[in-house]
């Protein structure tokens, strides 16, 4: 019996109405999109901010905001507007799932917390997404990545590798949250399905991301009493790193005692596995800097290509760096048809990375970014809303629908 196939699009059917800005929110729904859920963006009428953010060829979709927004419809409410307020329930009455970056305490004064949603529909998922967990002293306090890269010992890892606290040049607690806000979703459709009935989950992201960083930085000190300060010695080494080459820079991850002996058998060295700091795995991590010191040292001595070849030889993982501009070159993604060119008739030409799982060999099939107000029409309508409503709507400003758009 062949087994029944899955498809690309595992959350087709599925409705989420996406109440945040910026990058984490965003993401977290755009992964949901990609995957087959309608969502819809609600948007004030001035708009995410980053559709203002980096280079752009059309007024409104700059490119962080492409980056994070396609597979999405957008309608624009003033929730401010009683009018407007009242569409957001409607919406969230026709919805599975509502994700907030919206600060509880703004989202309640607006009569549209948590406890308003879910007496209208029971069935229905909202995520919240916090810098900070409700139970706290620090909730409701404003954060942006920075803040909590800075909070959860991120940033902090710098002075273990004897250098200055830094941030992690990506939106690294962002990004890491949109994952946790994304699990938060799944996890809550999988009660709903046995239990029939909607949550509330906070996705506080001070608590993911000293999750996240503690997962190996904990290290000794998660014993009582502590066997050493936190931190993983390998991964703080200042020598862990993309290493010189005669002509450019290798990635090297000798791991094994196997790898080990190989390498420095193949680079003239072998002697140094006779170093007894070098023998065992813990013994090589209490003294990692000497390791990736010699390793460095070896590398240098020839081409990226030979030590390329060598490792492939010797079964020890070795890659080539690859700068950005580089990705798109790289043999393997253009194989898998990892970057997807996009033809529209004011954007122009524009390549997105593809969502990366694949369900029996089917890669999904996200769809464009949105206009600001594209949609609103056509998602009110389906609401239930009727053509006299929607054109008071708009009328009054409690609505915006893009000009390309359809009318009430």
């Amino acid at each position: 019996m062949s087994t029944p196939s899955v498809s690309a699009s595992p959350l087709a059917g599925l409705r989420v109405i996406d109440i945040t800005t910026v990058m984490l929110g965003p993401y977290a729904t755009q992964i949901l999109g990609d995957y087959g859920a309608d969502v819809v963006k609600v948007e004030s009428p001035n708009g995410d901010s980053t559709r203002s953010t980096g280079p752009a060829t059309e007024a409104g979709m700059a490119a962080a905001f492409i980056g994070a927004n396609r597979s999405k419809r957008s309608i624009v409410l003033d929730l401010k507007h009683p009018a407007g307020r009242d569409a957001l329930l409607a919406l969230a009455d026709h919805a599975d799932v509502v994700v907030c970056s919206v600060r509880p305490q703004k989202m309640r004064a607006l009569g549209l917390g948590q406890e308003v949603l879910r007496a209208r529909n029971p069935r229905l998922i909202v995520v919240g997404i916090h810098g900070f967990a409700e139970a706290g002293p620090y909730a409701g306090r404003p954060a942006y990545d920075d803040i909590i890269q800075g909070l959860c010992g991120l940033a902090s890892l710098g002075e273990l590798q004897g250098q200055e606290p830094a941030y992690v040049p990506t939106v690294m607690a962002d990004k890491t949250c949109a994952l946790f806000a994304v699990q938060a979703v799944l996890l809550a459709l999988a009660a709903r399905s046995t239990g029939g009935q909607g949550s509330y989950v906070e996705v506080p992201m001070l608590e993911c991301m000293v999750n996240f960083t503690l997962v190996e930085h904990a290290y000794g000190a998660l014993f009582r009493p502590p066997l050493s300060e936190p931190g993983y010695l390998r991964l703080l080494t200042p020598w862990r790193r993309p290493y010189r080459t005669r002509d450019g820079y290798i990635c090297v991850v000798p791991y094994s005692t196997a790898h080990w002996q190989r390498f420095f058998e193949a680079a003239g060295e072998a002697q140094l596995m006779l170093d007894a700091r070098f023998l065992t795995l813990s013994e090589r991590t209490r003294h990692i800097d000497a390791l990736y010191r010699e390793l460095a040292r070896c590398l240098a001595g020839d081409t990226t290509a030979h030590w390329l070849e060598t490792c492939e030889r010797l079964d020890i993982p070795a890659a080539p760096m690859r700068r950005l501009a580089e990705l798109e070159g790289d043999p393997h993604l253009a194989a898998t048809g990892f970057f997807l060119e996009t033809d529209d008739p004011d954007l122009g030409r524009f390549v997105l990375p593809r969502p990366p799982l694949i369900f029996d060999g089917m890669p999904a099939a996200p769809g464009l970014p949105p206009r600001l107000g594209q949609h609103t029409v056509d998602v009110l309508r389906e609401c239930g809303l009727s053509p006299e409503s929607i054109a008071r709507m708009l009328e009054e400003g409690a609505a915006v629908q893009h000009p390309e758009g359809k009318t009430a």
